[in-house]
């Protein structure tokens, strides 16, 4: 008979139950902040819209930027943003009091939030001195309401909304494909932990792999070619990888620890992933008969949960044990230093990073609570991002073109 027993839950969703703790002041049904540090090297800014929907969706999206500061007067920029149609937005950018032109430009989405979202991201390259913005963005999340889970995708802030039904029951961890258009899932539908993907397009979810035992954790690569998973049909939870199909499955650990939490390089060479004692975190090459080595974190007994950000490959947040509780921390592969970057009154788990390499999503969970929050690394601020229509929210994935 197959065990029911999910090995990924040991180092997440079974985390030790939250403690009574203080919940954080919201200012209305959606969002709430936590500033944990002073704000340094912020630029202030005023944001204006054509619409008031535009133009909340835009403070909204800036207030919860950490290199950011919203002002109404004495600002180092002006945003404006104007809707010229009904998905496309135009950004005019201008130098404080002066009023000197910087930048403007005209852009397309897939809805009018969506192009204001794109819009603010090319606010963000013209004054912030970065690569590119993360508001643009697609999440997918648990949604749970009290009837059961749900997948849901969205906008970064909880807008154009989509529910899928028929992958309810238990589920763990969605992950998306690197072209945006599937995702990768454990569920229970069957009674029995096995790995589905979801198909956008066609709404339709497939069963990928369900052999003997425990079947969780799948992640795509990079390029979309081959997906790593943890699967225990050989009686103890292993790492594995696979094509893109499922199949032709190879094994890649050898030993009796119970292993969670597969993620991928930036560049696919390698996979970094939880694995007992502790957990801690241990890195291998993704070659078959290759050895994994700890990675010496030296800040916490309980270390799982690693997101390695392909935007800079040098970051990897993982969720770290403090006392009775859990934060998120970074360890920096350039100085072989990890810190920790949350320190809310609740336990924060779940990291996902963004695509500046500087912001990432966890979850916050408490006794009988769970929300997305968007966290920025350098200052410790932490804003609330999922609606609390959804119910409980947790697991985030992100996407960006």
């Amino acid at each position: 008979m197959r065990s029911r027993l999910c090995f990924n839950l040991l180092f997440s969703i079974m985390l030790p139950a939250a403690g009574a703790v203080p919940a954080l002041a919201d200012s209305s049904a959606h969002t709430g902040e936590v500033s944990i540090l002073a704000d340094r090297n912020v630029t202030s800014v005023r944001v204006t819209a054509s619409t008031p929907e535009l133009g909340s969706l835009a403070r909204l999206a800036f207030g919860a930027h950490g290199a950011y500061r919203l002002v109404t007067a004495d600002a180092a920029y002006d945003f404006n943003f104007t809707q010229v149609g009904p998905a496309r937005v135009q950004v005019d950018i201008t130098r404080g009091a002066s009023g000197l032109p910087v930048f403007s430009e005209t852009v397309d989405g897939t809805s009018a939030r969506n192009a204001l979202l794109r819009a603010a991201d090319v606010a963000v390259v013209h004054t912030g001195k970065v690569p590119r913005g993360f508001f643009a963005g697609k999440l997918a999340f648990i949604s749970d309401r009290g009837a059961g889970m749900e997948i849901m995708t969205s906008d970064l802030f909880g807008g154009d909304v989509v529910g899928w039904p028929g992958v309810s029951q238990q589920i763990i961890a969605p992950r998306w494909s690197p072209d945006g258009r599937r995702l990768i899932f454990t569920s229970y539908r069957n009674g029995f932990p096995d790995i589905y993907v979801l198909d956008l397009a066609t709404r339709t979810p497939t069963l990928l792999v369900s052999v003997q035992g425990t079947n969780t954790g799948g992640r795509y690569s990079p390029d979309g070619g081959r997906i790593a998973m943890v699967l225990s049909g050989e009686g103890n939870s292993e790492i594995y990888v696979s094509n893109a199909q499922g199949r032709m499955i190879s094994r890649l650990t050898r030993n009796t620890a119970v292993k969670a939490g597969p993620c991928w390089s930036p560049d696919g060479t390698r996979i970094v992933f939880a694995s007992e004692p502790g957990p801690q975190l241990y890195v291998m090459p993704a070659a078959i008969g290759a050895p994994a080595s700890r990675l010496s974190t030296n800040i916490s007994r309980y270390c799982a949960e690693p997101d390695w950000c392909r935007w800079d490959p040098t970051k990897l947040a993982f969720t770290m044990g403090v006392g009775r509780g859990f934060q998120i921390a970074i360890y920096d592969f350039s100085t072989g230093q990890a810190k920790q970057v949350s320190n809310a009154p609740l336990d924060a788990i779940e990291p996902c990073w963004l695509a500046d390499g500087r912001h990432l999503i966890f979850t916050a969970r408490e006794a009988n609570r769970r929300r997305l929050m968007l966290l920025d690394t350098e200052t410790g601020r932490a804003t609330t991002i999922s609606p609390s229509t959804l119910g409980k929210c947790m697991s985030a994935s992100y996407w960006i073109q």
